[in-house]
């Protein structure tokens, strides 16, 4: 018998099967030769849950991110100032996604 991946959502703190969440990964910093920060730190929704980085998990539901980013639960989790313009975006791509899993 398979275990089941669990993950707790960052918004409502219930666990549940780590397919039935969506990933919230900052992404690791790039540096060059002399330890410089290039890019980096980019904080966008993994879909596919493959994406490299720190990582968050939010229910498919917008009550759930509006909860999470209210109590500030993913600047806690992702260990950084998040704009409200990446909230923003990233509440766009949660409703777009939402509407394209609808028959």
């Amino acid at each position: 018998m398979k275990k089941i991946p669990l993950r707790k959502c960052t918004g409502c703190g219930e666990m549940k099967d780590k397919r039935e969440l969506i990933r919230v990964v900052k992404s690791p910093e790039k540096r060059d030769e002399s330890g410089t920060v290039i890019s980096g730190g980019e904080i966008s929704l993994d879909l596919t849950g493959k994406k490299p980085g720190r990582g968050a998990y939010i229910c498919k539901s917008a009550e759930c991110f509006e909860k999470a980013r209210k109590a500030r639960r993913f600047e806690r989790s992702l260990s950084c100032k998040i704009p409200e313009e990446i909230y923003d975006q990233m509440s766009a791509e949660l409703n777009s996604q939402k509407c394209e899993e609808k028959p």
